[in-house]
């Protein structure tokens, strides 16, 4: 018998904590405005300009000489050719339709 009020107290505990924490997320929850936050801005600024500039040529230039010292080992398949192709369009195109995708009111 003592035991099974052991384990109904701590249900009663758990069930008794589960709701005080569940009170204070609805006492301490703020409105969330969806596109309002600049937290990331800098660093998605700083990135997307890396990508689209010298970062995204360094990135291009490097997989073409990947795939150039493929092509040199003998072994030829379209994939060292396609993935720089694909690696450059990527880097040109992909980051502004990704960014506009992104920050698109809906």
């Amino acid at each position: 018998m003592q035991s099974v009020l052991k384990h109904s107290g701590r249900a009663e505990l758990a069930i008794l904590a589960l709701a005080a924490l569940a009170l204070a997320l609805l006492l301490f929850a703020g409105p969330a405005f969806a596109g309002a936050d600049t937290t990331f801005d800098t660093a998605l600024t700083k990135f997307t300009d890396f990508l689209e500039g010298s970062g995204g040529k360094i990135i291009t230039v490097l997989s073409l000489a990947g795939g150039i010292v493929a092509l040199a080992s003998g072994r030829f398949s379209m994939g060292q050719i396609a993935i720089p192709v694909g690696v450059g369009v990527g880097a040109g195109t992909g980051i502004p339709i990704v960014t506009s995708t992104v920050t698109a009111t809906i």
